[in-house]
């Protein structure tokens, strides 16, 4: 045993085998194959080169950059016909191995190399002979190189070796014909009476593929699948990979019911799901729970059941079936979290398991289901456990805890000297970035939060070896230190960072203290001393921030300060770079206006716990806001730059029912004097090519059609779009309006399957629209306000205005619903967490702001009671009076 043990060693030492393969020489070595008698053996080590080659070509990214084990070298056309003709003169050989080994040749070279169907007869003869082992890869191969017009010749053959008595052969033939049903579903279709005899089969492997095709042939037809589904939920299946296929093919099922509002209270399918869940196999056992806890019509009861299932896999000696349980109930703990709370101390118990994967989600799912008393228990459990992992696994530890800080905004304290710990702590980029994310996440969201968050984060960058961290930090510490209790304490922290550090993270560092400056004007003379020190740093960037904030901060001009110092706006770098190429393409005999850009909006990417701890990574998002996307395509309108910047888009609003002959659904584009209604068409009738495609719309008074940008033409299936740009009316509260809306276009008749017009006549059509809506919230967007308290005392001066009502919220039944109607309405973003409402409150006060058309400013304060109906107490600021009375007005 020791010897076998010391050449294992040896072979994990040595690598990969076919690291510096090469394909001459492995081509070369082929005409081996034309030697008499063959050489079983070599031949064997030569297919098993090919299919190396051929395999690592096949796992390439699409860029075709390849790896360099192989050395950028795959098989071409020429190269594979040889390959493959020389292979074809080992079926002269006996041994089975390398016929093996040739049937996958075969496969793998088939769609590369020319002429492959010259070995259809010798395939047909190995599928039909006595040698079983030749005859499932044989069937294999010979679908692979059959296409539909040869089908036919190998039809009967094939339906002999679906009901074939040896199990192999028939699973072979079973998933060939899944394979051929892509393309040659017609023959395949014939075949059905075969694959219905495959599924009373015995063997379990035949009786799952056999429904497989089965279904895969009935899927087109609802009526068949729903027939065969409750023949089969009726009897004992004794597989139970069909078992659970039968189980997906069920929940489908009842999705489109409960889609089409055809559901039943007593569904006999969802009874059959019952019924499995004590069954004999843990694999049906498992498939169903899933199935339960995943369907939308499950009640409490049903779930509880699932759930009770799901427990006691958690105990399973089996790392599977627990990782299985596990992740089942972190999705549950999403959308029902009671329902997991009695399983607390089985998922407590799976923190210490030994797959990692385990222990990770037990901890995430005992993060979403945990009590806010139970949080400082659950954090010393999971201090001793986040040592031992991997930052694969932190991450996602990291991800939980956010989710946690969002929930119990009171637990602020234990969660933030939890993730200061794990800071501390070694760990890579990605893995640092995630914690100093959650942590800016609680100081952001949380104001109590604040002064324990900027602290921790001042400890960080003094021993920080990330300058992308350094600088972040630094510039968080520039937007929030200066409305903090005392905001000194933090000038040192940042000042030592242009003494210690790179010129990147002193450039950010000087920034941060004119930030100060610009808004502590107790402070001031000592950063003006700092900044002038700063003025004799090595690097010019330094140098440069540091004239520039020094000269600005000398003048004592809090307008000045504020313009180029205290404002954090900025446009959108894509669409920036993207204007400044197309005016550099231009004549330049105009300056370039920087208002034409659109502001910058943070978009958040949403990061799947499942998927990163599947795949050992976050996926990586581009993140780019609605706004950004409009903009490249509204470029192409002529005259567009003339209307400023692009102020915000809506969401597209269907203005016809989905299944008419015309669908036309709606973007309004908001400037800050004009609205772009963007019609995005569709023509769903085969026969007919529509052409002058608008939109006529019926404008109340004050509003002015500016342009209609008609669609030429519209065929059958394209999505093509028409505009119509409408002036604002100049009062603001006209803005808010109800338009009619008129499709208008040429209809000309045409062949369906040319889509050329019959003739060059045709006839005008007209198709009447749903009304469109302008609202508040069509012409406010979101502006999220770091230090909302702040921005709302500084806005008690007489360039701002106030107005303030009293409103009765009769269509609202809960603080929560009432929070959430007034952010859709006014299309304002939340701060300070107060879109939560606490479980239990009688009271509660939603803070939100946002930017009106025209870049006025907006607060709004909206205090909530609850009593016989919803109170509201409405309190806006604003820059612009007609702008904070539209608001009260529209509300009420």
């Amino acid at each position: 045993m020791s010897s076998f043990k010391r050449d294992n060693k040896e072979e994990d030492d040595a690598g990969n085998p076919w690291q510096n393969l090469e394909k001459t020489s492995v081509l070369q070595e082929t005409r081996m194959f034309n030697e008499t008698p063959v050489n079983a053996r070599k031949c064997t080590h030569i297919l098993t080169k090919i299919l190396y080659l051929l395999n690592q070509a096949s796992s390439l990214p699409a860029t075709g950059n390849l790896t360099s084990h192989t050395h950028g070298e795959v098989l071409g056309t020429r190269e594979a016909t040889e390959c493959f003709f020389a292979m074809t003169k080992l079926f002269q050989s006996k041994d089975v191995v390398m016929r093996r080994m040739v049937y996958l040749g075969i496969k793998e070279l088939s769609p590369i190399a020319d002429d492959v169907i010259i070995v259809t007869s010798s395939l047909t003869k190995d599928m039909t002979g006595k040698e079983d082992l030749y005859r499932a890869p044989a069937i294999r191969a010979l679908c692979s190189i059959t296409d539909s017009t040869m089908l036919q010749a190998v039809e009967r053959y094939m339906k002999q070796c679906i009901v074939d008595r040896n199990a192999p052969v028939s699973s072979g033939a079973l998933v060939s014909s899944l394979h051929l049903a892509s393309t040659a579903g017609e023959v395949v279709k014939r075949w059905a009476n075969e694959a219905q005899e495959a599924l009373n089969s015995d063997n379990i492997m035949v009786q799952y593929h056999g429904l497989g095709l089965l279904y895969h042939i009935r899927k087109a037809d609802r009526l068949a699948v729903t027939k065969l589904v409750n023949k089969l939920t009726r009897q004992h299946m004794r597989s139970p990979y069909a078992t659970c296929f039968l189980i997906r093919i069920a929940c489908k099922i009842m999705e489109e019911e409960d889609a089409s509002g055809n559901a039943t209270e007593d569904s006999p399918l969802f009874n059959f799901v019952e019924c499995c869940l004590r069954n004999k196999s843990e694999m049906v056992v498992y498939e169903a729970a899933h199935a339960v806890v995943n369907l939308k019509r499950t009640n409490p009861r049903e779930l509880s059941t699932a759930v009770s299932i799901l427990q006691l896999f958690c105990g399973s000696s089996k790392a599977t079936l627990r990782f299985a349980a596990v992740r089942t109930m972190n999705k549950v703990a999403m959308l029902h979290p009671p329902a997991v709370n009695v399983c607390n101390l089985d998922l407590e118990g799976l923190i210490a398991d030994s797959n990692r994967s385990v222990a990770t989600l037990a901890i995430t799912t005992l993060l979403k289901t945990g009590a806010e008393s139970s949080v400082e228990r659950l954090m010393k459990q999971i201090a001793t456990f986040v040592a031992e992992i991997s930052d694969e696994f932190k991450l996602v530890v990291v991800q939980a805890i956010r989710s946690l800080c969002t929930k119990f905004p009171r637990k602020h304290a234990v969660t933030m000297n939890f993730l200061s710990g794990m800071l501390r702590e070694e760990g890579g980029l990605e893995y640092k970035t995630s914690i100093v994310d959650t942590i800016i996440l609680i100081i952001e969201e949380n104001p109590d939060a604040k002064e324990a968050g900027l602290g921790h984060l001042c400890e960080f960058i003094e021993d920080c070896e990330h300058t992308s961290l350094a600088v972040r930090i630094l510039h968080l510490l520039g937007k929030e230190g200066p409305y903090s209790k005392c905001p000194s304490r933090y000038i040192r922290f940042i000042y030592n960072r242009v003494i210690l550090e790179n010129a990147t993270v002193r450039a950010a560092a000087v920034a941060a203290i004119a930030q100060f400056g610009a808004c502590c004007p107790d402070l001031l003379p000592n950063v003006l001393v700092l900044l002038n020190r700063c003025q004799m740093d090595c690097d010019d960037e330094v140098r440069d921030r540091a004239t520039y904030y020094y000269t600005i901060l000398n003048q004592s001009n809090p307008d000045l300060n504020k313009r180029f110092i205290a404002d954090h706006e900025i446009v959108s770098l894509p669409l920036l770079e993207k204007s400044l190429n197309e005016h550099l393409k231009g004549p330049l005999t105009e300056r370039f206006d920087l208002s034409i850009v659109p502001k910058s909006q943070v978009v958040q990417p949403e990061v799947n716990e499942e998927v990163m701890i599947m795949n050992k990574a976050a996926p990586k998002i581009a993140r780019v806001n609605r706004e950004e996307v409009n903009t490249e395509k509204l470029l192409a309108i002529p005259g567009i730059h003339h209307m400023g910047a692009l102020h915000k888009s809506s969401a597209p609003v269907q203005l016809t029912e989905s299944e008419t002959e015309y669908t036309v659904s709606c973007i309004k584009h908001c400037f800050a004097r004009h609205m772009v209604f963007q019609f995005d068409c569709v023509n769903t009738l085969s026969d007919q090519l529509l052409e002058n495609v608008r939109v006529d719309l019926e404008l109340p008074e004050g509003f002015v059609s500016r342009a209609v940008i008609p669609c030429a033409k519209l065929p059958y299936g394209d999505k093509e779009s028409t505009y119509v740009i409408v002036q604002f009316p100049e009062d603001v509260p006209s803005s808010i309006a109800t338009l009619g809306a008129t499709l208008r276009f040429l209809v000309k008749d045409c062949d369906p399957s040319t889509g050329q017009p019959d003739s060059d006549e045709g006839y005008n059509d007209e198709y009447i629209l749903e009304d469109i809506e302008i609202t508040v919230a069509d012409q406010m967007q979101k502006t999220k306000k770091l230090n909302f308290l702040a921005a709302w005392d500084s806005a008690d001066t007489e360039e701002w205005v106030e107005a303030e009502d009293t409103f009765e919220l009769s269509s609202v039944n809960s603080l929560q619903d009432a929070v959430n109607t007034i952010l859709k309405f006014l299309g304002l973003a939340p701060a300070n967490l107060s879109e939560n409402v606490p479980d239990g409150a009688h009271t509660h006060t939603l803070l939100c702001s946002g930017m009106f058309r025209g870049g006025v400013e907006v607060f709004v304060r909206s205090k909530l009671a609850v009593a016989d109906g919803v109170t509201m107490q409405l309190t806006v600021r604003s820059t612009d009076m007609e702008v904070a009375e539209l608001i009260t007005s529209a509300v009420g």
